[in-house]
């Protein structure tokens, strides 16, 4: 129950415009015409509703059951039917084929390192044909090494607080993120502490183009602002879309 409320704080602190900005950047990319999409770390199934709606016919991967958990509740209440998978995106030797793949909201940056980024680019890679497209962002060197160190963010409700805080990693470009929920019980009238801390590292931009290479892909495109604009020193999230080529 604790780690259920858990997922359902963390995705109400979510910017919900987040969601539609993504789709946009799918659905200027690649026409909805009911294809086949993976949507790798779809957690609370928000974005999947979006790109289904959109045309698409979608899955939602994700490595938290209680985020899928959080999905099946979203899809439910919508009527609408995606098929919900629990697993790592370091491992899709198990799964179908997909004419596309995503993998936004930086998740991409909890991989330990770049060899685990090549590893999930050439799973991604198996499970799309040739031609198949791949989109997913990064945090930039810019957010990772100039705006997140030192970084705090504090919420209050009635019935939750929600503390967060961001300092600079072991490694370079990297983050920790202690994130630290307060949630109360009516039944014991006490709140329960939950806390988590999340490690997140980047790469500079022509590394994950070169990952991208390495595991068989051809690179579209590299942009900023979800894709409306060219990436800048100043970018704090960088967009790839990368197409598998023939073998």
């Amino acid at each position: 129950m604790i780690y259920s409320t858990f997922a359902q704080v963390y995705d109400t602190l979510m910017d919900d415009t987040l969601y539609a900005q993504w789709r946009d950047y799918v659905t200027a990319r690649v026409a909805p015409r009911h294809q086949q999409v993976l949507e790798l770390a779809g957690g609370s199934g928000s974005l999947a509703l979006l790109l289904v709606a959109a045309g698409f016919q979608v899955t939602d991967f994700d490595l938290s059951g209680e985020m899928l958990a959080l999905a099946e509740q979203k899809l439910t209440a919508a009527g609408v039917e995606v098929p919900l998978i629990l697993g790592d995106m370091q491992d899709l030797s198990d799964m179908p084929t997909y004419d596309l793949v995503t993998c936004f909201d930086d998740s991409i940056c909890y991989m330990k390192d770049l060899e685990a980024v090549t590893n999930v680019f050439r799973q991604v890679a198996s499970v799309l044909p040739a031609g198949g497209d791949f989109m997913f962002d990064a945090h930039s060197l810019y957010q990772m090494d100039t705006v997140f160190p030192g970084y705090m963010y504090n919420y209050q409700t009635e019935d939750y607080a929600f503390l967060w805080s961001s300092y600079e990693g072991e490694v370079p470009h990297a983050v920790e993120h202690d994130l630290t929920f307060f949630v109360y019980d009516e039944a014991i009238d006490a709140y329960h502490p939950m806390i988590e801390t999340h490690h997140e590292r980047t790469y500079a931009q022509a590394d994950f183009e070169a990952a991208l290479d390495a595991a068989g892909f051809d690179l579209v495109s590299t942009t900023a602002d979800f894709g409306r604009g060219p990436v800048t020193e100043t970018s704090t999230r960088w967009f790839f879309h990368a197409r598998k080529r023939a073998a």
